[in-house]
């Protein structure tokens, strides 16, 4: 797709992930056993050949830098184009504090955008748990000859969020921002949207010092008479922005239809490349319902469990409904049950650690316990 561009927003960190996003933005979560939420984004747009992206960030992006590299491994690697790194470009007035909304962020990128060559721009959030088939949403978006088109789910992917309200025509007639009646279908605040109407857009909120881009710019121009085309993506989808839903969305992955909608064969899930040797199972570990990556050694029990590379299970040891994540260790004779280890926890022999579904236990990277 030569006319589209990609613009993910991978800026945010929100607090009710904790410690999970102390060093790093929600964008770049270990997910799943080897990826990181992004990938869902950039592997989306990469399946549906649009190569040319940008990735916004304010603060907090060393370990997405780490992760995204040159993007080579989502063929964005390019002389011209390809992957872009986008800080605020010096802008003093963008330095302070956080984006308080994605018309904020992009208009701390504005020249970015008004130098981009496309006359399409795609715009989704990094944090979004979700494999879109972005070839025909881009399909319908030129067959119906709409300037902005919405990806929606009729699932809601979090507990809050935009909804829109369908005409008998297919287009939406109205956005609305109370999810308890359940009416229309849930945005995944991921647009395919016209170069031109986009920095119309933002001009004009940045006019009126408006900062957001549904309850300003997307009500605005339903207001004067826009039409918004809907796009239903009919599979999986999560927002994370909880430790909560960060727990419950890589538990759901231990599911074969949730696994099977994520990662389709057909639009392949892109990573960075990691070479890891085989993971080792000693004689007396038992497994079950679990994904485990390579390079790890399991010599205890581990049940409904998603384990990152390098993590070292010692005999005794019990897991339960557990995340590790990269280079954890847990001594001999631990019980864990709904915990989430970010990198590099030690945990020591004979601990017992103890969360609940609604509220995991949340060790913070490089702990000791």
């Amino acid at each position: 797709m030569t006319d589209f561009h990609g613009i993910i927003f991978a800026y945010g960190a929100e607090s009710e992930l904790g410690s999970l996003v102390s060093t790093r933005t929600s964008s770049s979560l270990p997910f799943c056993g080897r990826y990181r939420l992004i990938d869902f984004a950039l592997s989306s747009l990469a399946n549906a050949g649009v190569n040319n992206v940008g990735v916004i960030m304010q603060r907090d992006y060393q370990s997405l830098l780490d992760h995204l590299g040159s993007g080579k491994d989502w063929d964005m690697s390019r002389r011209h184009g390809g992957l872009r790194m986008l800080p605020p470009f010096g802008l003093p007035e963008y330095h302070t504090g956080n984006y308080l909304g994605t018309i904020e962020a992009l208009n701390a990128v504005a020249t970015y955008i008004r130098d981009i060559p496309e006359n399409h721009i795609i715009l989704m959030h990094g944090n979004l748990c979700a494999n879109v088939d972005l070839r025909a949403a881009i399909r319908q978006h030129l067959e119906n000859g709409a300037e902005i088109t919405a990806v929606c789910s009729r699932v809601a992917p979090s507990k809050q969020g935009p909804r829109f309200i369908n005409g008998v025509d297919g287009f939406a007639k109205e956005l609305i921002f109370d999810s308890s009646n359940g009416n229309g279908v849930a945005s995944l605040e991921m647009y395919i949207i016209s170069k031109t109407l986009l920095l119309s857009l933002m001009d004009r909120c940045k006019k009126t010092n408006r900062l957001h881009f549904h309850r300003d710019a997307i009500l605005g121009y339903l207001d004067r008479g826009g039409k918004i085309d809907i796009y239903m993506h009919e599979d999986y989808a999560r927002t994370i922005t909880t430790a909560e839903n960060y727990f419950e969305a890589n538990m759901d992955m231990l599911e074969a239809k949730n696994r099977n909608s994520i990662f389709p064969s057909d639009r392949p899930v892109r990573t960075k490349n990691h070479e890891e040797v085989s993971t080792y199972y000693g004689e007396s570990s038992c497994v079950s319902n679990s994904l485990i990556a390579d390079g790890c050694i399991i010599e205890g029990s581990v049940e409904n469990c998603i384990l990152f590379s390098g993590v070292r299970i010692a005999a005794g040891a019990k897991l339960k409904n557990c995340i590790l994540m990269r280079g954890v260790t847990v001594g001999e004779n631990a019980e864990l049950t709904n915990v989430v280890g970010d990198k590099y926890v030690e945990i020591s022999s004979d601990t017992v650690l103890t969360g609940s579904v609604s509220m995991p236990y949340v060790i913070p990277k490089g702990s000791s316990l």
